[in-house]
């Protein structure tokens, strides 16, 4: 069979790197392995098979006009079974490709890291040098020997994504140390992961994955041994016999869901990543960060331990999904400690057996020795089980009584994990009281005990650093909790209260804004209950009246920080933050004779027309006294005790950050909603807006970014997308969801999650300290917002006004086929199900485009409002988009994730979907409508290349150039035998009563279809 890996004839005329000749050597190994066992299992006519189909492509692995009927004729003459085959054959590869690929990157950051290293420790020593000859504050011949090094090193130009070529780049910049300091202090990175439909890939493949890799890793430790070409031994042919066998094994495993997955299955499959990699590893992130800033600013002082925070929708995140109940938040949350109790268990063992320290040779501070007769009294059992054993290693004893507690802590919270939420308080006797931690603060402070017996001795210990700073970053909760529900749920709940109690006039929904907001103000500095303590609502208002008690519950038992944040998707006026607010009260979380509340209401704006009024509500909301005073911590004039009579007990006092107010931006909609470059313009300019109006107000602004996996829904580099924010937005301050598709090429392996954690602090710190001032050139927006105007009306023309649209993106793409995949707890519309677009949610529409390989929320609309503005002044408009692109980050950002989506588009490949999908009477305006969209391509393609400068797409950044080219040519026959399947099951489908078209059952041919799917998800490397 010929090689599925083809190089181009400039490619095999350079000198390959040796980095280059690992990745091409490890492709060459799996593909053998995955040859052999295809061989072995199904015989050389499959091979025979995917050669076939492989060859009928062109040389750059394109579909192609001239061989479609070929290959379609092929495929035609092709059973089930044998369709099937070659599908899952090509997936397998797919998946085999994304695990070298993965490794290929982190061999690729380690190598990185070790030049790095060693240049810091140069930087470092010359730096000592200079101070101790006062000559650090002019010549700084360090630093500038750390920037030319790195960038001699570096892939690509102008680029600081990691702390060690980021402080040299600053201190070269001159930016004031005192300002570093500043921002070093507030530094505040949070990433959320998500549970959204894009996890295509069972966990039981994953673990699959996890295990190749271990395997190519060990191979990897070999071949430093012996040599590239030198591993010959018996342990090398042991591993590739191991390697072979975990590919038999994987190829003989169902790759679809064998379940639906409930909430809680989510729970698990997101959170693994904390358990198998982020955990141990995050010490490293900050590590990393000190030693880079120690190279370069000797006298600054290193960030607080957990600058980078977790959070997570998975179990909380109910907008549409009605299997995310208060009992599964509450169940997430216990899941979630009881994950994070047994990780420190296992290092508080560790720290037992290595710090064994004996009185007889080591002192301790008397602080030590009356914690241990504080244990003794209160934990008896401990000490007469260890007492003679420990006797001379207060260390081991120490450690034995915290280990106790850990342990009686996770045992109370599996007997909590199944409570009944009714049962609002937990008897405890004060003996079991004392026996576990109440917080991770109790825990720590025992841990800072003993690192300081330790230190005032002369000793370290770097496993007791580590656990240190994963306390302080995980608490006891491991991630934090954010709810969702969408917007018109909560005026629903209020109207159905106020109708049960008569106490308003007319019905809620029935008044206007400004009336509405005048009720819930009034309402809000009431002290008197709105809600019954028995609820005699629907079960839906009941359900939305439990979330809100739910999270008190989770404040009281997990400390505040577990759940903070409420946000409210399709956010479009003042009045849907403040019926959440009114909510929040009525469960005790916000208390109107304080104005202290520990849950903080985030709007969500998603729309373009939301986007445009944002600024506006927010406003509106920051000029309510009551909400100001909620912001500031409450109402400082008035007594603590003003509040004790009432009926419930007062919130503890405001935990949220002072005068801080948090706003989630949604891509995913406003892209559906009005194409990429005007959902990106309308985000960037909501950005500066709101930064704005916070300053009026003298508050501080952190921006949610609610990005999706691919850049239809915000995707794409985070390093790039943080530098193209506008001006102030960012300071310090960034929030970004993790969506489930991306998860495992992020986080799978502990250097590449590290890495990507660095890219983005690294962005946010540059970002911060070194703002271009482009976006502030008014001449400038004013084109840009020409441009995305006439993009978004291009695009809408296409989508929302061109009446055969509807029909073709159900007939041409795998939109219901995907809807049956069984890969989310969450209904991929809204609103009851109907074929609609607006109650179709943004993943499925990107995933439906994306496996057609038309791309076409990514870019369609962008080419025609470029071309419209070059046509006024052809020569000097084409300079100026030029410039921009070289200049301005923002625009740089926009033209070069385009320019990654067409690199993926394969308008001939999208031409057979139309060609063999649509229904007979359809395809003459069908096809009318794709010669439409491929005009729109080339156009877009063209002008890309010319602005960009380059001949062929991504010549910027070949590392990509390549991966899409390794896989254009495997994805085509996936894509063949795709419309083939479609083609089979939906004529069985539309199937009159008695007569039959296909010998194949409707559940047979879905099978077959959805396999495809997953193939070329993974091709793609992404879903929706």
């Amino acid at each position: 069979m010929s090689s599925l890996i083809n190089l181009s004839s400039d490619e095999a005329l350079t000198v390959p790197s040796p980095l280059d000749l690992f990745l091409r050597q490890r492709l060459d190994l799996v593909e053998d392995l995955w040859e052999s066992v295809l061989k072995q299992d199904c015989g050389q006519e499959l091979v025979n098979l995917l050669g076939q189909l492989r060859d009928l492509c062109s040389p750059e692995g394109q579909a192609t006009n001239d061989r479609a009927a070929e290959v379609t004729k092929l495929i035609a003459q092709l059973d089930l079974n044998e369709a099937i085959r070659a599908a899952r054959a090509f997936a397998l590869y797919f998946q085999l490709i994304n695990i070298v690929e993965q490794h290929y990157e982190q061999r690729l950051q380690l190598a990185r890291a070790s030049q790095l290293t060693a240049l810091s420790k140069q930087a470092a020593s010359m730096n000592g040098q200079l101070l101790d000859s006062e000559k650090t504050l002019n010549g700084q011949p360090g630093a500038d020997m750390l920037e030319k090094s790195w960038q001699a090193i570096q892939l690509d130009d102008q680029k600081y994504s990691t702390f060690h070529a980021l402080f040299p780049h600053l201190k070269k910049q001159n930016v004031p140390p005192q300002q570093i300091q500043r921002l070093i202090d507030q530094l505040d990175v949070r990433m959320v992961f998500t549970a959204h439909p894009t996890e295509i890939v069972r966990p039981t493949i994953r673990e699959k994955q996890r295990r190749m890799a271990k395997l190519l890793q060990k191979l990897d430790q070999l071949e430093e041994k012996q040599g590239l070409n030198k591993a010959t031994s018996w342990e090398a042919a042991q591993l590739r016999e191991q390697l072979t066998e975990e590919i038999r094994l994987w190829w003989r495993t169902d790759e679809l869901h064998q379940f639906k997955p409930t909430v809680l299955d989510e729970v698990e499959y997101a959170l693994h990543y904390f358990q198998e990699v982020l955990f141990s590893e995050i010490p490293q992130l900050h590590q990393r960060f000190k030693h880079a800033l120690a190279s370069s600013f000797p006298r600054l002082n290193a960030p607080k331990h957990n600058f980078c925070k977790f959070g997570s929708w998975v179990g909380a995140d109910r907008d549409g999904n009605p299997s995310v109940t208060s009992q599964v938040t509450w169940q997430t949350a216990c899941y979630q400690r009881q994950m994070v109790l047994e990780k420190y268990i296992q290092s508080v063992k560790n720290l037992i057996n290595l710090l064994s320290l004996s009185l007889h040779w080591s002192d301790v501070l008397p602080e030590l020795l009356e914690s241990l007769e504080q244990d003794q009294s209160q934990m008896s059992e401990v000490y007469e089980a260890l007492a003679v054993r420990y006797r001379q290693e207060p260390y081991r004893l120490k450690l034995s009584y915290l280990l106790k507690r850990l342990e009686n802590t996770r045992d109370r919270n599996s007997r909590l994990y199944n409570r009944d939420l009714r049962q609002r308080e937990i008897v405890e006797s004060e003996s079991d009281a004392r026996g576990i931690y109440r917080s991770s603060a109790e825990f720590l402070a025992e841990l800072r005990l003993i690192q300081r017996n330790l230190e005032a001795t002369g000793l370290t210990c770097r496993e007791l650093e580590n656990l240190i700073c994963q306390v302080e970053i995980y608490d006891f909760n491991l991630a934090h909790l954010d709810i969702r529900q969408e917007s018109s749920r909560h005026a629903d709940v209020l109207e159905e209260i106020l109708q049960y109690l008569q106490i308003v006039p007319r019905s809620y929904k029935e008044l206007s804004e400004a009336e509405r907001v005048a009720w819930l103000v009034s309402e809000l500095q009431t002290r008197r209950p709105l809600i019954p303590a028995e609820l005699p609502f629907s079960p839906q208002t009941t359900e939305v009246i439990e979330t809100f008690r739910v999270v008190r519950s989770l404040q009281q038992e997990f400390g505040p920080s577990i759940c903070q944040t409420y946000i409210i998707s399709m956010s479009h006026e003042v009045s849907d933050l403040l019926e959440v607010l009114l909510l929040a009260k009525e469960a005790g979380l916000y208390d109107p004779a304080t104005g202290t509340s520990t849950l903080q209401v985030v709007p969500l704006f998603e729309t373009v027309e939301d986007l445009l009024r944002a600024p506006r509500v927010m406003q509106q909301l920051f000029e309510l006294p009551l909400y100001r005073a909620l912001l500031a911590g409450g109402y400082h004039a008035q007594s603590s005790e003003s509040s004790s009579t009432a009926t419930a007990p007062p919130p503890p006092p405001s935990t949220l950050t002072p005068n801080l107010q948090e706003v989630m931006l949604g891509y995913s909609d406003s892209n559906k909603d009005s194409g990429f470059l005007s959902s990106n313009w309308e985000i960037h300019k909501a950005q500066k807006a709101l930064q704005q109006i916070a300053e009026q107000f003298g508050l501080q602004l952190r921006i949610f970014h609610g990005r999706g996996g691919s850049v239809g829904r915000g995707g794409g580099p985070a390093y790039e997308a943080i530098l193209a924010q506008p001006g102030h937005s960012i300071n310090g301050r960034i929030k970004i969801t993790e969506q489930g598709e991306v998860l495992a090429s992020k986080y799978s392996l502990p250097e590449l999650a590290i890495y990507n954690l660095e890219t983005i602090t690294a962005a946010v710190v540059q970002a911060s300290l070194l703002r271009t001032g482009f976006d502030n050139i008014q001449p400038w927006n004013e084109i840009i917002e020409e441009i995305a105007a006439r993009s978004r009306s291009h695009y809408r023309a296409l989508i929302y006004e061109q009446p055969d649209f509807i029909d073709f993106f159900h007939q041409v793409t795998p939109i219901e086929e995907i809807s049956q995949l069984q890969i989310s707890s969450r209904p991929a519309r809204r609103q009851g199900g109907k074929k609609d677009l607006s109650s179709l949610r943004a993943i499925p529409w990107v995933f439906s485009w994306t496996q057609s390989r038309f791309l076409l929320p990514a870019w369609y609309g962008v080419g025609t409002a470029l071309q419209e503005f070059v046509n006024e002044e052809p020569e000097e408009h084409l300079k100026l988009l030029r410039y921009f692109y070289l200049k301005w980050p923002f625009f740089k950002m926009a033209i070069s994730k385009v320019e990654m989506t067409l690199a993926k588009v394969d308008l001939q490949m999208a031409k057979h979907y139309v060609q063999e999908l649509s229904r007979p009477e359809d395809l003459a305006r069908f096809e009318r409508l794709f010669e439409q969209i491929a005009n729109e391509f080339y156009l877009t393609r063209d002008l890309v290349l010319t602005i960009t400068g380059h001949k062929r797409l991504l010549d910027g950044d070949p590392v990509l150039q390549k991966s899409v080219q390794l896989r254009n040519g495997t994805i085509v026959p996936l894509g063949f035998l795709q419309v083939s399947l479609l083609k089979r099951l939906r004529q069985c489908t539309n199937t009159t009563s008695g007569v039959i078209h296909s010998r194949y059952s409707k559940g047979e041919l879905l099978r077959g279809a959805l396999l495809t799917i997953n193939g070329i998800a993974a091709g793609m490397r992404n879903t929706g």
